[in-house]
């Protein structure tokens, strides 16, 4: 098999297939078998690998991250670890909170909150979501360009997308009765399937109420525009405070869905609840619902909930330590003055990997030995300065911004901010390395 698939060389780690070594025997792959992996990475000559596609795969037992960390070339050392065993835990957990036959749509917008849209997307169809949601047209084309197959709902559209939209079999969300007349205009009679998003109180993008009559009348005209869902946004579904304008929203959305669907007499899915939503409203549930950044273990209400579990780390490195004496100063503007003799490190992470400017100064804290250490001075674009003083850590150590230890919503916090925002800021020139296991 290792033959006809044009693999050249097999490295076996593990006793049984050590056991069985000397049945090997093959001159096409050159094969070499070792008893457990600190064997396999203290005698192999990593150095020797050079443009070749490895695949490493194995029980978690054997840590075979240190082999992906031994043969990764750190020249940035910042990296966000994603974990989709527990993101499949987190989708399991949601779907065990809805009703029998509802079905889930998932965000992957915004590069799947920075976890990576092609690698979560493929785990979501493993998993056989109903839909996928993106923000823009190039979010699911790209999707598409990856062998993604169901159906995508496209939230903000642009009359310039229309085409790719139609060959990549996008579903396009139509907000204001302008779009939906470009769209008649574009399709000169070509079929395309379409979302409804009413207006109910959040005031963002959605069909007025006042829009609803023309709305009907066109889509009357145009019967190759087929409507595969109508939907709404809570603005408060995350706080108890905003309940009652929460159901206040819901009717209004009831009203104009039965006043659009008795129309056209076509029934199609309704869904107004997001991660938030579905933690908290289950009785909103209706027959589809859209969950967000708590696929990603972040728990977006203010209620407490151990179930999640958060997915992703961001980590970096130790690039140089430096003995400070009391009165000298770090980084630009000198805004780092220590009192005291300092060790300091810099870590290659700054503003540009989306470690944001607002950490500076104390504000912010990462964790080096499973302390935490603060800032010193200014963020800077590449790099930034941490006070490591007393903690025995070498230059090379990981340094962790945020994940066990760091919640990111602690994180958020300390610069008053969201979760949603760190994750979303983190820059795609920070490598992303995904582990699984049962998926």
């Amino acid at each position: 098999m290792l033959v006809r698939s044009g693999v050249q060389q097999l490295i076996a780690i593990g006793p049984v297939l050590h056991e069985y070594r000397t049945q090997f025997l093959s001159k096409e792959v050159k094969s070499s078998f070792y008893k457990t992996t600190e064997e396999a990475l203290d005698k192999i000559s990593w150095e020797e690998f050079n443009r070749e596609v490895i695949l490493i795969k194995g029980a978690r037992l054997f840590q075979f991250e240190r082999i992906v960390a031994r043969l990764q070339r750190r020249i940035h050392g910042t990296r966000m670890e994603i974990d989709l065993d527990k993101m499949a835990h987190n989708l399991n957990y949601f779907k065990s909170r809805l009703n029998p036959g509802v079905k889930v749509m998932v965000m992957v917008k915004a590069f799947a909150y920075g976890s990576g849209s092609e690698e979560v997307a493929n785990l979501l169809q493993y998993h056989r979501v109903d839909y996928l949601g993106v923000a823009y047209t190039d979010e699911g084309v790209d999707l598409r360009k990856n062998q993604i197959s169901l159906p995508i709902m496209v939230m903000n559209p642009t009359e310039e997308s229309f085409p790719l939209l139609l060959t990549n079999r996008l579903e396009p969300t139509l907000y204001s009765i302008g779009l939906l007349k470009s769209l008649i205009e574009f399709l000169q009679g070509q079929s395309c399937i379409v979302h409804l998003e009413l207006e109910t109180g959040m005031h963002r993008l959605g069909l007025e109420k006042d829009d609803l009559e023309e709305i009907i009348a066109l889509l009357k005209a145009n019967p190759n525009i087929s409507v595969a869902s109508i939907f709404s946004h809570l603005a408060g579904a995350d706080e108890s405070k905003h309940d009652t304008y929460s159901q206040v929203q819901f009717e209004s959305f009831q009203n104009g869905y039965k006043k659009i669907t008795a129309a056209l007499r076509i029934q199609p899915i309704r869904h107004i609840l997001n991660s938030s939503g579905i933690l908290r409203l289950p009785n909103l549930q209706m027959d589809m619902v859209r969950l967000g950044i708590g696929l990603y273990g972040v728990n977006p209400t203010s209620d407490s909930n151990d179930q999640l579990q958060p997915v992703a780390t961001l980590k970096t490195v130790i690039s140089q330590i430096k003995k400070l004496k009391a009165g000298q100063s770090v980084g630009y503007g000198r805004r780092g003055q220590p009192d005291s003799d300092m060790t300091l490190a810099t870590i290659a992470i700054g503003y540009a990997d989306g470690f944001s400017r607002s950490f500076s100064r104390g504000a912010g804290r990462v964790m080096v030995a499973g302390k935490r250490v603060p800032v010193v001075g200014n963020v800077c674009m590449d790099m930034t300065m941490i006070d490591i003083t007393g903690i025995n850590v070498h230059e090379g150590d990981d340094v962790i911004i945020f994940g066990e230890g760091m919640p990111i919503q602690e994180v958020a916090a300390s610069i008053n901010t969201i979760p949603y925002e760190i994750l979303t800021n983190t820059s795609e020139r920070v490598k992303r390395v995904f582990f699984a296991g049962s998926y």
